[in-house]
């Protein structure tokens, strides 16, 4: 039982916790006669007039061992509040994909931050059913869908969330923590919590402290800070090598492409001689790039020994699921672009359009690649052939019909003319599943390139680039269409 005090802005709960009332049965009468207990026990009071502000911008931790009355004042709070947003008591949909679950009115950037944000930070995941996630999964996937209806909202429900991070690893359930604080505080949402564990109220930082499980429960109040995750104090940089990175393939969602030819690696860890978090590959650059000359003046036109010589590509970036989102990946990014021992360093981000972590770790944003030549014609006629390239047949496809196969590897050649030189992307040899992968790439959204001068002098002014004019500029005169003879099968 509780009763209701007040519905401002600071609410006063008094809670009273009633056990159900179970029959007697012949082993519930020998357990009470033996142990010497009562068949009911009495109401328990877990809070009078406790006073709990409910604010935009702040977290409430309730904090207690189990049966300390967390749920119960979780409850009290529902009730009072009226309209709020609980998390997982809303089954998922199995029918839709997680990206479609979480913030669907919202801007597609907006649902994969929230996603990044609560501990799912992998594309792979996010177009799978809940069905096909763990119990560590699902539950994030449903504290994002929560934080997905409030976010854009004028007056946004309160989060509510019990047995906060119970199901997770310590290291998931911190990072997700320091996420979550840095969330609340940017959009304005108000969230409250039950938890048992405290190892993650370092970041959590939460405005208020209820703490349970004493005689009388205590309310501490703190003046949180954005500050980086706990871990960050102890992160070591060491040098690794290719062997190291088959830990993190399976972690990139593009990891069937090669790495090209590795010069140097570095892994981050937790600790010295702790367990890896994050990896770094440094490659030889390709021959050509349009806009590494366009940033530089022409530097390293038609000059391989120079390039070799000055130039490194950052051909990897992957951080472990457990740590994205929590600010780690420019840090890390940041302390190794000197360690490289070249004086340039460049980056293709295809996630460059969503988050800035290069821009962050210190490279210039030159600007995104060039679409690729006629890619709403390249469209239409995948349409008018009936072809899906995101369909399982779409391998065999490529394999079974010339004219498919021809139309796959001039888009692609189209696309490397803009962002590779004319010879240095090879597709002789290439099987129909590295094929499709790279053709799906290239009609997708177009990577940022990135430049890294450890001296300071390019980019020069002016040297940036809008994907329009980049387009107009670079871009090749388009090739003839390809005819198709109606008469036949058109994709013999």
């Amino acid at each position: 039982m509780h009763e209701k005090i007040d519905s401002a802005a600071e609410l006063h709960l008094r809670v009273i916790r009633e056990p159900a009332v179970t029959p007697m049965s012949p082993r519930k009468r020998a357990v009470c006669w033996d142990f010497g207990i009562p068949p009911h026990e009495p109401p328990h009071p877990v809070a009078d007039d406790l006073r709990i502000a409910c604010r935009p911008g702040t977290i409430t931790a309730l904090v207690g061992p189990s049966g300390s009355g967390k749920s119960s004042l979780l409850n009290a709070l529902a009730e009072e509040l009226g309209r709020v947003a609980w998390v997982g008591r809303e089954k998922l949909d199995k029918r839709s994909s997680i990206i479609d679950l979480v913030a669907p009115r919202r801007p597609l950037a907006t649902a994969m931050r929230i996603l990044t944000a609560c501990g799912l930070g992998e594309p792979r995941l996010w177009v799978r059913s809940p069905e096909d996630l763990s119990d560590g999964e699902r539950f994030r996937a449903a504290l994002a869908r929560a934080i997905g209806r409030a976010v854009g909202c004028p007056a946004p429900a309160p989060i509510l969330c019990d047995e906060f991070t119970a199901i997770l690893h310590r290291r998931l359930a911190r990072a997700l923590a320091c996420n979550l604080r840095k969330l609340v505080s940017r959009t304005g949402l108000t969230l409250f919590v039950a938890t048992t564990h405290e190892d993650i109220l370092e970041d959590l930082q939460p405005n208020q402290l209820v703490r349970l499980g004493a005689e009388p429960p205590r309310v501490e109040t703190h003046l949180p800070r954005l500050r980086r995750l706990s871990l960050h104090r102890r992160l070591v940089v060491e040098p690794g090598s290719v062997r190291d990175y088959s830990l993190f393939s399976a972690m990139h969602y593009r990891h069937r492409d090669g790495l090209g030819f590795v010069d140097k690696v570095f892994l981050l860890r937790e600790q010295p001689g702790g367990e890896p978090l994050g990896i770094l590959v440094f490659a030889h650059g390709p021959m050509e790039l349009a806009l590494r000359n366009q940033s530089t003046g022409g530097r390293f036109v038609r000059n391989l020994r120079r390039l070799n010589r000055e130039l490194r590509v950052l051909r990897r970036l992957v951080m472990h699921p457990d740590v994205r989102g929590c600010g780690l990946g420019h840090v890390f990014v940041r302390r190794t672009l000197p360690l490289v021992g070249v004086r340039f360093i460049e980056c293709l981000a295809a996630m460059g359009t969503v988050n800035p972590v290069f821009e962050r770790a210190g490279m210039h944003r030159i600007g995104q690649c060039a679409l690729p030549r006629g890619r709403l014609a390249i469209l239409e006629r995948l349409r008018r052939l009936k072809l899906d390239p995101f369909s399982d047949a779409f391998t065999s496809q490529i394999a079974k019909y010339p004219r498919v196969r021809r139309l796959v590897v001039e888009t692609i050649l189209g696309w490397s003319q803009v962002t590779h030189s004319a010879k240095g992307f090879r597709l002789r040899g290439r099987s129909p599943d590295e094929l499709g992968q790279t053709f799906r790439q290239v009609l997708g959204e177009p990577p940022v390139y990135y430049l890294w001068d450890r001296d300071g002098e390019f980019p020069r002014e002016g040297s940036r680039s809008e994907p329009q004019d980049r387009e107009r500029a670079t871009s090749p005169p388009a090739r003839r269409a390809i005819l198709v003879r109606r008469k036949h099968d058109p994709r013999d």
